[in-house]
């Protein structure tokens, strides 16, 4: 899952930032209108945290071009304007939820939880192949009964190919969803992170989940083969 936040105020930022990457989560982070314009038409975002006052272009002016664009990425708006007021005025040029400041971080994250699981396609708490199944709640996978360990990028590069089970996925897509855009696109962090789950779920068995597709990307199939 990947998320933009746009926040000029840098110790808030830093904290949702580092909050969101500590959930597995890939985050760009934008400080004004303008970056933000531009990040939302080079990248696809599933959510968006949208500060109302930021330096250039406001988020109200970003979130009304967007949708009146037709883009339905979910967008939390985050203000320090609490009146009912400015809350509708936020939820009728197309915010899906809206958090005024101060707020409390766990509250920032389910309510981001929330909004991920109202998509289009709807965001499930468990995932599974095979024998591989994922516990979105509890962040746990389990291989044939048994627990394995997961950084939070293998759990977030196993959540994208679960979430894709039977499709080619390119290293490309790999990395327009599981990194951001601070990513090294000539680093091999993705073929080692591809490696690290390969291993970590199929091991030494003969019959394997994650295949490379040569010349192409990986795809992780329903069935072991």
């Amino acid at each position: 899952m990947r998320i933009l936040v746009v926040e000029d105020e840098k110790t808030l930022a830093d904290a949702v930032v580092e909050l969101l990457r500590d959930e597995s989560y890939a985050v760009d982070l934008a400080i004004d209108g303008e970056t933000a314009s531009e990040l939302m038409d080079i990248n696809t975002y599933d959510c968006v945290l949208l500060d109302w006052t930021i330096p250039g272009r406001s988020g109200m002016e970003l979130l009304r071009e967007w949708r009146q664009t037709g883009d339905e990425t979910p967008v939390l708006m985050l203000t320090g304007r609490a009146t009912v007021e400015d809350r509708v005025s936020g939820l009728d040029t197309g915010a899906d939820d809206y958090l005024t400041k101060p707020f409390s971080l766990v509250e920032l994250l389910a309510r981001v939880r929330s909004l991920l699981r109202r998509r289009p396609k709807t965001l499930q708490s468990s995932l599974a192949t095979s024998d591989v199944e994922m516990d979105r709640a509890t962040r746990s996978v389990t291989v044939a009964g048994s627990p394995i360990e997961l950084s939070p990028k293998e759990f977030a590069l196993l959540e994208y190919l679960l979430n894709r089970i039977d499709q080619v996925v390119t290293r490309t897509d790999i990395i327009e969803h599981v990194w951001d855009d601070s990513f090294d696109s000539m680093s091999n962090l993705v073929d080692v992170t591809i490696y690290k789950v390969r291993k970590k779920i199929d091991g030494g068995r003969e019959r394997k989940l994650l295949h490379t597709v040569k010349g192409v990307g990986y795809v992780l199939k329903s069935e072991r083969s």
